[in-house]
């Protein structure tokens, strides 16, 4: 029997009954099915009276028509207290005035400027110093003596989380723990909390509304975001995707400007060089395109330039810059948001991790028994999962390669079939087969990349949630890096380099490849409203994308200035999208907390170093940049005959109608290099060397110049230290290991009802040491 609840609802569970209709047009159980339906349902009734036996409210809602079961779960304060201990919940010791922590609204204030893009949003959430929850110091939290309201919505759904997580509905050596795996053997269609509904006083608004009146529409683009409430709606962890995409977006800015200016300077100066060529002896049109050489590199300075190169230097530092005040801002944030340590001392065990670990050890710091998982073990797991990774790996790149080799094949066998038609489409023809193949090979891979990456990494059984997210996603960003990125490194250093000179091309294609808002009805119950929505799955695929945008504008910004432009418009388009489907599209997902954006700021860095390695060998071995430095360092300071000084002339048995092949090349008529060649090879290896050396060096100056943590959080973190010492002194009766096996203060409240604990038995180990 399930019982009745009486508190709010926390969390729901909604199951389907699948129905086939028969000759007769009536409705019976798919026979097929049947003994899955039997397992699942007997599932279900172990999974919501052990829920039961922990003291959840239940409530059961069904509709008869479309035969969806609903369950209605909440938690008493009993429960609350229990588990909110049990998890580490920060509660609010005293209320404090914080100071505006946006940078930009400061300096504007400072000097007298009206700031366009600050709003006033209602219902602003209140600050507070805040320590970890003691149901014996329960007297000693603000807003105590309230039980409805003394833990936030998102805190009771975290509370509802971590029981369903770890509830066992079957054999533990199965691994049948916890609510996502009965999610995934479809025992459970879905599991969520509910949104906030519409506030029924006109005057007022809920949460839901205040984030899509003056987050979500279209006409608050200006406008900053409402930070605080996006935590208070959603949790830290989104709260702070959207402070880092918005802070990404704000120093987009300057980035933008700078490229515009870089390309009005390529086209100034693609202008005023146009008479500087001299005429030259071209090969014949119909062999090769050089006949239009000169124009080719008269185009080229719109691009490849001087302009290009400060500009290359200059996002290499915009990036270094960026990250490291991102670090400041995130430091901030954690601190408003009291996150400052959650991975090192506040972040419990992952509930699937607690259920499945074989062993349990002292922790030599608090004394308390805690799941552990044999660190070698772990390594060896990790390890055998690394190998996996690399060859897949391997796979994909093979994949690539395969592709560029079917597209040169096949257009050398529309050249020998002699048909004009086919001849004259063999680019277009081989490029599109090309194209579809690869996005063929990169469906199927990324399905079965995901899915190993999701295995293995729960196999490595990670202790935490941050360190389980972290090597998931560094598993799947390798194989998206390459994916992303092979065809861009490809043309950028590879193609059209290995066709050969006249006289001695590699393929009998004759250097081809270097050629060319929806709300709730009145009548629809909130949990059937939530449930047509979509599932939130997470923010992966957000930074994904966000991320590779910042490895195209900075790996590849040498080959187009444009891209911040580009990338400052699409995120602030992609800012109100992000927002609205959170508020209007997805089920609520639930509240995470989390001290920074994880392993995405170590992939960033990295990129940084990336795309400064990238763009010194682009602007070294793919631009004229250098040549022409060259040439006008040889020429007395002018580029009279540079086009033909970059030509080689084709061996004299390869010529046609008496007329000289010139090529891109510095050869001579036998087909080996000028001494030219070599002396501009020393010269792109040195200019490689000291470019990043020069902006290694810069970045790192900027790095030690600029402190991660600002000085005034660090005192805030001590005064809060200091505050939650004094609060908590007093009366302090129970040692750490005591309060681990009975975390309820029955002398603080004795009429609580402890629940039962569904923690299953396992080994105990002492620490060894």
């Amino acid at each position: 029997m399930l019982i009745p609840h009486l508190g709010p609802t926390d969390f729901v569970l909604v199951w389907e009954e699948s129905l086939a209709v028969l000759k007769d047009g009536t409705l019976e159980k798919d026979k097929s099915s049947h003994a899955t339906q039997d397992s699942h349902r007997k599932w279900r009734e172990d999974f919501l009276s052990r829920l039961q036996a922990a003291g959840i409210d239940q409530e059961m809602v069904s509709e008869a028509k479309k035969k969806i079961s609903y369950v209605l779960l909440s938690a008493p304060w009993s429960v609350l207290c229990y588990y909110a201990e049990e998890i580490s919940l920060r509660v609010p010791l005293q209320m404090v005035t914080t100071p505006n922590f946006n940078w930009s609204e400061r300096m504007l204030e400072k000097i007298k400027i009206p700031n366009l893009m600050s709003q006033d949003v209602p219902s602003m959430p209140p600050d507070y110093y805040t320590c970890q929850f003691r149901t014996n110091k329960l007297e000693r939290f603000l807003g105590s003596e309230n039980k409805e309201t003394f833990f936030k919505t998102t805190q009771r759904h975290q509370v509802l989380y971590e029981i369903l997580a770890r509830t066992p509905y079957g054999a533990l050596k199965r691994g049948e723990v916890g609510i996502e795996r009965l999610l995934s053997e479809n025992a459970f269609s879905a599991a969520y909390p509910l949104h906030e509904v519409s506030a029924v006083d006109s005057q007022s608004l809920s949460m839901r509304q205040i984030l899509h009146q003056y987050w979500a529409r279209w006409a608050s683009w200006k406008k900053y975001q409402p930070l605080d409430h996006i935590r208070e709606y959603y949790g830290e962890k989104i709260a702070l995707y959207f402070a880092w995409l918005g802070f990404y977006t704000g120093w987009l800015l300057p980035a933008a400007v700078v490229g515009t200016l870089v390309f009005l300077f390529g086209i100034w100066l693609m202008r005023t060089t146009s008479t500087k060529f001299e005429y030259f002896v071209h090969c014949p049109c119909c062999f090769t395109t050089y006949c239009m050489a000169i124009l080719s590199s008269q185009a080229g300075l719109l691009f490849d330039n001087g302009g290009t190169v400060f500009f290359s230097i200059f996002m290499a530092l915009w990036a270094v810059t960026f990250l490291e005040y991102w670090k400041r801002t995130s430091a901030v944030l954690a601190h408003r948001w009291d996150c400052s340590e959650f991975q090192e001392t506040e972040e419990r065990p992952r509930p699937e991790f607690t259920a499945t670990a074989p062993m349990t050890l002292r922790n030599p710091v608090t004394g308390a028994e805690e799941p552990y998982f044999p660190k070698r073990r772990r390594f060896n797991r990790t390890l055998t999962g690394g190998m996996v990774i690399i060859i897949m790996v391997s796979v994909v790149l093979m994949f690539v390669v395969a592709i560029i080799v079917y597209r040169v094949i096949l257009s050398i066998i529309i050249y020998k079939s002699h048909n004009a038609f086919l001849i004259f489409s063999a680019g277009r023809i081989a490029s599109l087969t090309g194209s579809v193949l690869n996005l063929l090979v990169i469906l199927m891979l990324s399905r079965v990349y995901i899915y190993l990456a999701q295995v293995l990494t729960r196999w490595e059984m990670h202790r935490t949630q941050t360190k389980y997210e972290d090597m998931f996603i560094l598993k799947v960003f390798i194989f998206q890096f390459v994916n992303f990125y092979s065809s861009p490194v490809y043309i950028s250093f590879f193609k059209g380099r290995f066709v050969g000179y006249p006289g001695n091309y590699y393929t009998d294609s004759q250097g081809y490849e270097k050629g060319k808002e929806g709300g709730p009805t009145q009548d629809t119950a909130p949990w059937e409203t939530d449930y047509e929505l979509l599932l939130c799955e997470g923010l992966f695929d957000e930074y994904l994308e966000m991320v590779l945008q910042f490895g195209f504008i900075t790996i590849f910004v040498a080959a187009c200035p444009l891209a911040p432009l580009f990338a400052l418009i699409n995120n602030w388009v992609e800012v109100r999208l992000d927002a609205q489907k959170f508020v209007s599209q997805y089920r609520r997902p639930v509240a995470e907390r989390a001290q920074d954006i994880g392993i995405w700021l170590d992939i960033l860095q990295v990129i940084t170093y990336v795309a400064v390695i990238s763009n010194a060998f682009l602007i070294a071995f793919t631009s004229d940049f250098l040549p022409r430095l060259y040439y006008r360092y040889n020429n007395d300071g002018n580029l009279q005959g540079y086009v033909n000084f970059t030509l080689g002339t084709s061996p004299s048995n390869f010529n046609t109608n008496n007329t000289q092949c010139r090529y891109r090349g510095y050869r001579d008529r036998n087909g080996h290099f000028r001494p030219e060649y070599f002396h501009l090879l020393a010269c792109r290896l040195a200019f490689v060397i000291i470019f990043e050396h020069v902006v290694f060096f810069i970045g790192r100056l900027i790095d030690f110049m600029v402190p991660d943590i600002p000085e005034d959080v660090e005192i805030k973190i001590k005064r809060e230290h200091y505050m939650a010492k004094e609060a908590l002194a007093e009366n302090e009766v129970r040692t750490p290991l005591k309060r681990r096996i009975c975390p309820l203060s029955c002398d603080a409240e004795p009429n609580l009802k402890l629940p039962q604990r569904l923690h299953p038995g396992r080994a105990t180990h002492h620490h060894p040491y």
